[in-house]
């Protein structure tokens, strides 16, 4: 973990652990992908077969806005 970056302990990291609708194989895989793909997304697990998702993420670089639309653009439905 670095400073630059701000990952890490003192970055102030939020992890969501939450239950999500609709998950194929296919759009579990595209969502992993696409959240990885925004700014201060560390960490992305995704149970399709139950939903169960966990997601370590910056606040300061991506607002949790940012991040549902990546389930509204893929059909599934975040409990959050």
């Amino acid at each position: 973990m670095c400073k630059e970056c701000g990952c890490g302990e003192g970055g102030g990291n939020t992890r969501l652990q939450f239950t999500a609708k609709g998950y194929t194989s296919e759009n579990a895989a595209a969502v992993e992908k696409n959240l990885l793909g925004l700014p201060g997304v560390l960490y992305v697990h995704i149970h399709a077969h139950d939903g169960e998702t966990t997601i370590d993420y910056n606040p300061a670089k991506t607002k949790l806005r940012e991040i549902l639309s990546v389930f509204d653009n893929h059909g599934v439905e975040a409990d959050i």
